[in-house]
């Protein structure tokens, strides 16, 4: 059936092209009332550029004690305890971050320079909960004097399923290291990705593909070979060290990474260097070596303008100290 014509003859037309205001005659001006939605309008950010910063900085790296703290402007974690909590506690302060804002400690495994001092932390601060898994746990109930009311505190996670904690995805993976359950922590946030695996003697499979997806990677770099072997460490403990369950030297963490650096890696902090068996010269070395003998530009994490043209920054985290706060901006 054919459609019936519509007609607009005798409606009043809107007068678009002409205006007369207060009787004054104006300019006839054409416009096209279609224009407002012919425009793209700019699109809102979901996110303020603030709500995008991450924050890390180390606490302490060695055998001496371990700690550092990942976060946003919402909140966020510290990861191991074996530095003093007051230390702690001023390091974040020292960097404008109050312990209110900190939703969990994470535990790598049960060694004491990583755990000595999370229930002291706990008790002073007892809106935070303990993030290991269950096999941790019980590892430090046995071979440590910590009350057994850390269980309180204790909220169990699994290696591979993923947990979050404020804007933070976290996600534990396996490597081999002579402590009970020990593990890396791969941390996401705004489409990136901070990787942390220290204390491990080799890189496993599953360490790697974390490791290799990371924009900012804190991997262990503990010994120079040759000062081990020449050292006074006991033989049975030299050995002990080089095994897959031991401890990665500079030289293996610098062919590692020589494999796996790719233009998303933008910061290399190397952790857990031996006070006895390694400085931060010969560690640096190993690695910018490697990385320069295939073309990369190396920085050293100074921020300067020369640094900031590198392909990579590399630094080595300091043993007793904190380091600075790093702020990483979005990619």
């Amino acid at each position: 059936m054919a459609r019936k014509k519509i007609s607009f003859e005798g409606q009043m037309k809107i007068p678009f092209e002409e205006w007369d205001v207060l009787d004054t005659p104006v300019k006839s001006v054409k416009r096209n009332v279609y224009a407002a939605a012919e425009i793209p309008q700019p699109k809102k950010p979901d996110t303020a550029p603030e709500d995008r910063l991450l924050y890390y900085f180390s606490i302490g790296s060695g055998s001496s004690g371990n700690s550092c703290y990942i976060g946003t402007r919402k909140g966020g974690i510290i990861i191991d305890a074996g530095v003093k909590a007051d230390v702690i506690e001023s390091s974040l302060a020292a960097n404008g971050i109050d312990m209110k804002k900190v939703v969990g400690v994470l535990l790598t495994h049960d060694h004491s320079d990583h755990v000595r001092y999370v229930y002291t932390l706990l008790r002073n601060h007892r809106h935070i909960k303990l993030y290991c898994t269950n096999r941790v746990l019980a590892g430090i109930l046995k071979r440590h004097s910590i009350s057994k009311r850390i269980k309180d505190y204790h909220s169990p996670i699994f290696k591979e399923i993923p947990f979050n904690l404020a804007d933070l995805e976290i996600t534990a993976f396996e490597v081999p290291h002579d402590g009970v359950d020990n593990m890396g922590f791969s941390v996401s946030f705004d489409n990136r990705r901070f990787v942390l695996a220290t204390d491990l003697g080799a890189v496993t499979e599953r360490a790697r593909h974390y490791m290799s997806a990371a924009n900012y990677l804190v991997i262990e770099a503990n010994y120079d070979l040759r000062m081990l072997l020449n050292g006074k460490y006991p033989e049975y403990l030299k050995a002990r060290i080089q095994t897959e369950r031991g401890h990665l030297d500079n030289m293996a963490t610098a062919s590692f990474l020589k494999e796996i650096i790719n233009p998303s890696l933008k910061n290399i902090f190397l952790c857990h260097l031996s006070q006895d068996n390694n400085t931060p010269q010969k560690a640096l070395k190993a690695v910018r070596e490697a990385l320069e003998g295939i073309g990369k530009k190396v920085g050293d994490a100074s921020d300067s303008i020369e640094d900031r043209n590198a392909d990579v920054q590399l630094m080595a985290l300091p043993r007793f100290e904190s380091s600075r706060l790093f702020v990483f901006r979005p990619i």
